[in-house]
């Protein structure tokens, strides 16, 4: 079968079936290009998922990741990363050897398709330029026939006619013979012709037009058969990736297997296990008998008629105040350090005496809202885990500056070896400063190994040693801040203060009143403009409108309140961030 042969007259059907071909072609580059779209864009959706549900860096949520099932949750989010790698496999491969290739073919064989039916074309126009000629000839041929007859006519005409001379017969005899003449001329040009189309045409339909036609159905073919093995590359592609693919969903089974119920369950007791005991039984309180009522024998908070106090750590028995708030009748109810701290702010004047003492218990009390150093506000189990695992903390960082240390000390050996590579004196600086700090370091890990021992049982009670490197406050701020950080709160959110304290602070806020009750005003240094309304309902404090001008007597020391003056008369402290200082820079500097 061939189509010179078969389609010898459907050249132009061959040129519309050729240039469908190649629009089929183009199409299917079109859906791969697609294809590739797609399957980028779904990747970069599954990596934006994975990304969107990993736990971000320290955070809570992070914390959270202890557990075998979020475990699992986590290698699932691993895996579709890897998932979506493969999908990108795909595209680049589509892209490189289907796209790209055929892009590239396409071009090629528009080129050859071109070349072929113009070489058609050509011998077309050939075929058709002979017949032309051949019509012409024949033409010609009959016109110089016609007129060879009628030239013998004439001339029989002539002969035959007695009045006409001799001459005249003559003439007409030669004119005959030239038409005859003509007439054989043309007969000759036109046979010579004909011959000669003859064998073009012959060669046209027996050997230009098939060997054209034969070109281009090669052509159709190779097209057909390129188009085929595309196919069977975009179905390679997909089949190259599906082993890696099977392996990252054999990830996602294999981390769903590894969930352990009973290790989370675990995991939980050992997070908020608190150490305590189970309270005791509740003693019976016989009303029968006329009896003073006390805040013990209606409540669960501590007494001081013979029961022991119950701190974090306890072992009383007697008590649920783990599970039950402590009756705040008016009776009963404390007020906080602070509110005790703004019965000392009695009158204005003083405000500025006791600067120093109001930022000392303010840093005693900022404290209590902090968590404290020795992680004495959690319950003993909770508080071992934690001091342990600020050992292992220090202990990594010691190793890590002891590493450092001994690069240092060998790079020294290697400069007093070859001076010439640097000076050993140079390392000195920094030899000291590692040194220093591994001794901070193994000073910090002996405290809170202290600690540790404390509350592990170790040790019967926290070492003189470990409280003086634990850099508390001395003195008086110092038993403050231990008391509030220790025992500052019981569970139910109730302060344990005792009486003793608040009359400590009580004495010392007199003390300081006798000593600066006559202290003279402070004068302006400067003027703020308030940025929010502020309501100053504590002692100390004054209230502003947004807006509103004032006068700066003292700048912020570091604790966030900003003491100014309304008037002459009306001062107090606000916080720093509700004011926009402008300073004099006169008193600035002076």
């Amino acid at each position: 079968m061939s189509w010179g042969t078969e389609l010898w007259d459907q050249f132009d059907n061959l040129e519309k079936h050729t240039q469908w071909g190649i629009d089929i072609l183009e199409k299917y580059i079109k859906f791969v290009k697609e294809r590739t779209d797609i399957e980028l864009s779904y990747a970069k959706q599954l990596r934006n998922l994975s990304k969107k549900y990993q736990p971000k860096k320290n955070s809570k949520e992070e914390e959270e990741y202890k557990y075998t099932a979020c475990k699992a949750f986590l290698s699932t989010l691993n895996e579709m990363n890897d998932y979506a790698g493969q999908h990108e496999v795909i595209s680049e491969n589509m892209t490189s050897q289907i796209t790209v290739d055929l892009m590239r073919y396409v071009q090629e064989l528009k080129q050859e398709r071109k070349s072929n039916f113009h070489d058609g074309r050509k011998a077309q126009q050939h075929i058709e330029t002979c017949w032309k000629q051949l019509e012409s000839s024949k033409r010609r041929f009959e016109r110089d026939c016609k007129e060879a007859d009628r030239a013998q006519q004439y001339f029989e005409k002539m002969d035959a006619d007695i009045n006409v001379t001799k001459a005249d017969v003559e003439k007409a005899r030669q004119q005959a013979q030239l038409r005859h003449q003509m007439a054989e001329d043309s007969k000759a040009d036109y046979s010579s012709i004909l011959q000669r189309f003859n064998q073009e045409q012959w060669e046209y339909y027996h050997t230009h037009i098939p060997n054209i036609f034969q070109k281009i159905q090669e052509m159709e073919e190779r097209r057909i058969v390129r188009i085929g093995e595309s196919m069977k590359t975009y179905a390679e592609v997909d089949r190259q990736v599906i082993p890696i693919i099977g392996k990252c969903l054999d990830g996602i089974v294999k981390a769903a297997e590894s969930i352990d119920q009973k290790n989370d369950s675990q995991l939980v007791v050992e997070a908020y296990k608190s150490g305590f005991e189970p309270p005791g039984d509740i003693e019976f309180e016989d009303y029968t008998q006329p009896m003073k009522r006390t805040v013990s024998e209606n409540s669960l908070s501590s007494s001081k008629e013979g029961k022991p106090e119950l701190k974090f750590g306890g072992k009383s028995r007697g008590k649920l105040w783990p599970f039950i708030k402590k009756n705040k009748s008016p009776k009963q109810q404390k007020e906080p350090l602070s509110h005790r701290f703004n019965e000392f702010m009695t009158s204005k004047p003083k405000i500025h005496c006791f600067r120093s003492l109001k930022r000392g218990v303010s840093s005693a009390l900022e404290s209590c809202g902090a968590t404290p150093e020795d992680f004495s506000n959690l319950p003993p189990e909770q508080r071992r885990k934690k001091l342990q695992q600020k050992v292992d903390d220090l202990n990594k960082e010691i190793q890590k500056e002891t590493d450092q240390r001994d690069a240092i000390t060998k790079m020294k050996d290697v400069y007093l070896k070859n001076p010439q590579m640097g000076d050993p004196a140079s390392l000195d600086h920094k030899l000291a400063e590692v040194t220093q700090n591994i001794e901070r370091l193994r000073l910090e890990t002996q405290k809170f190994e202290a600690w540790l021992a404390e509350v592990e049982g170790r040790l019967p009670a926290r070492s003189e040693q470990a409280r003086r490197q634990s850099g508390m406050y001395d003195g008086q701020t110092h038993q403050t801040v231990t008391n509030c950080a220790q025992d500052r709160e019981s569970p139910d959110g109730s302060y344990t203060e005792e009486q003793s304290q608040e009359s400590e602070l009580k004495v010392l806020a007199t003390d300081f009143d006798d000593e600066f009750d006559d202290e003279e005003p402070l004068p302006a240094i400067g003027t703020c403009k308030a940025l929010y309304t502020f309501e100053g309902q504590n002692e100390g404090t004054i209230s502003v409108v947004e807006g509103e001008m004032l006068s700066v007597i003292e700048e912020d020391k570091g604790d966030g309140w900003t003491r100014i003056r309304r008037n002459e008369d009306e001062e107090g402290y606000v916080p720093t961030s509700y004011v926009e200082v402008y300073l004099d820079k006169n008193a600035k500097g002076s």
